[in-house]
């Protein structure tokens, strides 16, 4: 048979080489560049940080990491199916960047085989079908000494934190001990609000922080009254203690003056510790505030205990159950902190976007201070400070916001305080009396007074940070409590802890950008309508108090006039009628702004809408017509028409 290479075949032999080339370009691409890609989000919400790449690199022992994935039984479910190839390749980033260090295992666990039996024996939980499948999405860890680790169930809730759950595996499995971290607290972290009782009787559920503490840290609690800091402890952690005495406190004045690491939760007043257990009650022996105002003077700081912030522009939204018209009302004591007051450049609030706290406490730095005094976290200068008495009388919501009036200053809630620390005990150890360990200790130890490492603390005034209700959503899932953080509270006592541990490449890892951004234009509508609202009210209820008052001196003329009282009663009837067509006239005042509140929101999510189906369509239209239009013109230009 005779080949012509005519026009047709040259077409035809030209389209077969590219076909050829197409597909061996791609099995390349495929095979050599199978963990590249381009970043193109705003914060790089699926590259690698740093952090992640210096630990993976620093493997010094193998681990290893299954990844369980049903596959074929997962078609029907686009959410676990888009969230695990998301969780399988930054898996493959991971094995990439730490090399023969890292090994990996995809299986997908067929019903009733040898990997299933495997799954379940390595932790793993399979999420039951509608059809009596089993789908199983999950990952389990070994090392070379019977180090295990698993992820029972990857829940797309924790996407945000998907990075940080992995390299924490690693790193866990990689380092066979956990860094200790010592705690001297009040509060039932344990426990959760049913406290100890609750506990013997099976159903305390401890605060998702601690447990978040647990999984990281050897958490060691140490009795709230000691002789000395041990030597294991890494980093001590003061989560609202109570009034400690001397002996304790000299312990912990010799812990930061030699150089230790503290992490100081003090408040004055806590909400997390007047929070009622099953039987109605605080936790017995609760502590309504804490402050060891002695050793914080000596760290270059000092918090008024008589004195809370009240803030307007981060006050939390409550439920109003004093008034059936609206449901939610801002709470200015209650403070949802945001990211334009916090230190950006600490690698503990670096990209923290919202603290939800309770009454809340502030620092100043002491004159002739030794130490730096860094704010990490302040209030909003649409913020003042209030008697702590007053706010314990519970003044409601609209009272806090009528009554208003900013200082025009920030308060700092947090604070870092580094550099050299003098003692609070500059007279040497106090008198041990009786305590027999306190003794012996002081006659061991050398008493130093200060200058000769350099301490490292971080301050918050508030406990509330704690509180599982401020900051996280938990459900049952599969038997587990899966939380939901709705701020990131969470975030910042394991930053702050990461942080003084020493490991700092940790920090960026969990401090991440949300793929959700808040709808900051709708908020600004709402406040806006809000505050008309609340001076409606008020005029409303000043309209009332000047009626009542003309009304009672109406009355007290008919009683002192006698042969007046068809002509006063008239008046009277006739005050009331214009009272009453004023309230009328008030509550429809109140109803337009409330329309008026949703009408501007509805008109801001119809132009969102229009942008988003229609205007870029019809733009891409039109720039379509005019290339053909453009192109057609100068078609019939070259063919001389």
């Amino acid at each position: 048979m005779k080949f012509t290479l005519n026009r047709r075949n040259v077409s035809i032999l030209t389209l077969v080489l590219l076909a050829v080339f197409f597909v061996a370009f791609n099995l390349f691409v495929n095979l050599s560049f199978r963990t590249a890609r381009l970043d193109l989000t705003q914060n790089n919400l699926f590259t690698l940080s740093e952090g992640t790449k210096e630990i993976l690199r620093e493997l010094d022992e193998p681990v290893t990491l299954r990844f369980f994935y049903s596959e074929r039984l997962s078609t029907d479910y686009p959410r676990i199916r888009t969230y695990a190839g998301r969780v399988r390749d930054m898996l493959e980033e991971m094995r990439a960047v730490a090399g023969s260090e890292l090994i990996l295992e995809v299986i997908d666990p067929e019903p009733f085989s040898e990997d299933e039996d495997r799954a379940m024996s390595l932790g793993l939980k399979g999420a039951p079908t509608t059809e009596g499948e089993v789908i199983y999405f999950g990952l389990a860890g070994t090392n070379l000494v019977d180090g295990r680790e698993a992820i029972p169930f990857f829940s797309d809730e924790r996407e945000i934190y998907l990075e940080y759950d992995l390299i924490r595996m690693i790193q866990n499995l990689s380092s066979p001990e956990k860094p200790v971290l010592g705690v001297v607290t009040n509060l039932p972290l344990d426990t959760g609000s049913g406290g100890l009782m609750a506990a013997m009787r099976g159903q305390s559920q401890s605060f998702m922080i601690y447990e978040e503490l647990r999984d990281r840290f050897d958490v060691q609690f140490l009795e709230q009254d000691f002789a000395r800091v041990p030597d294991s402890v890494d980093v001590l952690l003061l989560a609202h203690p109570r009034p400690l005495n001397e002996t304790t406190q000299y312990a912990i004045d010799q812990f930061i003056v030699k150089g230790g690491k503290a992490v100081a939760f003090f408040d004055p007043h806590s909400e997390v510790s007047l929070t009622a257990g099953p039987e109605g009650k605080p936790v017995r022996g609760y502590t309504e505030a804490s402050n060891l105002p002695r050793l914080m003077e000596s760290w270059g700081v000092q918090m008024d205990p008589d004195e809370i912030i009240s803030d307007k522009a981060y006050a939390q939204r409550v439920q109003a159950g004093f008034d059936a018209r609206r449901q939610l009302v801002d709470y200015p004591l209650w403070l949802a902190v945001r990211a334009d007051t916090m230190d950006r450049e600490d690698l503990v609030t670096a990209n923290i976007e919202r603290l939800n706290l309770g009454t809340v406490g502030h620092f100043t730095q002491v004159d002739g201070a030794t130490t730096a005094f860094e704010p990490m976290v302040t209030s909003s200068e649409q913020s003042k400070l209030l008697d702590l008495e007053y706010v314990k009388s519970g003044p409601r919501p609209d009272e806090l916001m009528r009554d208003f009036e900013p200082a025009g200053e920030k308060y700092v809630i947090a604070a870092r305080v580094s550099g050299p620390v003098k003692t609070a005990f500059p007279d040497g150890p106090p008198d041990p009396g009786e305590d027999e360990d306190a003794a012996r200790y002081q006659t061991a130890e050398k008493h130093v007074a200060g200058g000769e490492a350099e301490a490292n603390l971080i301050l918050f005034a508030d406990s509330d940070i704690f509180d599982d209700r401020f900051w996280v959503q938990t459900q049952s899932y599969l038997g587990e409590r899966v939380a939901q953080p709705i701020a990131d509270n969470a975030k910042f006592v394991m930053n702050a802890v990461d942080n003084l541990m020493g490991a700092d490449e940790l920090i960026s890892l969990r401090a991440r950008e949300r793929s959700e951004r808040p709808f900051t234009v709708v908020e600004t509508l709402r406040s806006e309508a809000e505050a008309r609202f609340l001076e409606e009210e008020e005029a409303l209820q000043a309209k009332i108090a000047a009626s009542e008052e003309r009304l009672a001196q109406l009355q007290t003329r008919a009683a002192g006039e006698q042969g007046a009282e068809e002509l006063l009663s008239a008046r009277e009837a006739d005050e009331m009628r214009r009272i009453r067509q004023g309230l009328v006239e008030s509550r429809m005042e109140l109803r337009d702004v409330q329309r008026n509140l949703r009408r501007d929101i509805d008109k801001l999510g119809s132009q969102v809408r229009f942008i988003n189906v229609a205007l870029m369509p019809i733009l891409v239209a039109f720039a379509a017509l005019g290339v053909a239009w453009y192109r057609r013109r100068r078609r019939l230009k070259y063919s001389g028409r």
